[in-house]
């Protein structure tokens, strides 16, 4: 346990922080599993609808610290490419 004051306090924000950012990350999972059953649907509106939505949630989460920069940018571009080519295919 932790003896000083300062110590005492790190420990209570840092259990914050951790709260913080496992909801964030959780959320965002959530948006991208959403996106995810879109795309294998095969419903184009729905899947451009989960996109617009999840996209904000991944940037988000690079804002705050929760994911890196370029794994977010990655994972955007990738799903990005996946909605494009199942609008390409239905026309």
């Amino acid at each position: 346990m932790a003896n000083t004051a300062s110590a005492q306090k790190r420990i209570r924000q840092n259990e914050k922080r951790t709260a913080r950012n496992k909801a964030r990350k959780s959320r965002v999972r959530t948006f991208v599993r959403k996106l995810e059953e879109a795309i294998e649907s095969g419903d184009k509106a729905a899947a451009q609808d989960a996109f617009r939505a999840a996209q904000p949630e991944l940037q988000r989460a690079a804002t705050k610290g929760v994911m890196h920069a370029n794994t977010v940018a990655r994972r955007v571009s990738r799903l990005s490419a996946r909605v494009k080519a199942l609008a390409a295919s239905q026309g």
